[in-house]
C-alpha cells in the first residue's frame, strides 16, 4: 500500500504538532455508522500505534494502517488539500472528500 501526499497537503500537515504526534494513521471510522462494514476512510495523527499495524509506503511522514482495516482502502492512495479540507483519493474513486484539519487535531487530543 502506498500513500502519496501532495505538496498542498504536506504544507498543511506541517502546520500540525507533528513533534508530538509523529505518525499518520489511516483508519476506517465506523463510529455511529451501525456496524463494522459501514464507515468512512479517514486519517488522524497519533503518538502511538496499535499492536496490529502495518507500514504504508510514504516518504514524508511515517504512515500506518491496522491490518484488518486495509481492505477498506485502495492499494494506491493520494492525500490532497483543497479549500480548507483534506481529501483522501485513490485513482479509482474519492474515499473521503471532507476531512477538516480540526478533525485531525480533535482526534489526537
Amino acid at each position: 500500500m502506498e500513500l502519496k501526499i501532495t505538496s498542498k497537503a504536506w504544507e498543511e500537515l506541517q502546520g500540525l504538532p507533528l513533534e508530538y504526534y509523529p505518525y499518520l494513521f489511516l483508519w476506517y471510522d465506523t463510529e455511529g455508522c451501525g456496524c463494522g462494514v459501514n464507515g468512512i476512510p479517514t486519517i488522524c495523527l497519533t503518538k502511538q500505534l496499535p499492536s496490529n499495524y502495518k507500514r504504508v509506503l510514504n516518504m514524508q511522514i511515517p504512515t500506518y494502517i491496522q491490518e484488518q482495516q486495509e481492505i477498506f482502502f485502495a492499494e494506491q492512495l493520494i492525500l490532497d488539500y483543497n479549500q480548507g479540507l483534506f481529501r483522501l483519493n485513490s485513482p479509482e474513486e474519492i474515499l473521503n472528500p471532507f476531512i477538516p484539519r480540526q478533525q485531525l487535531i480533535s482526534l489526537i487530543e
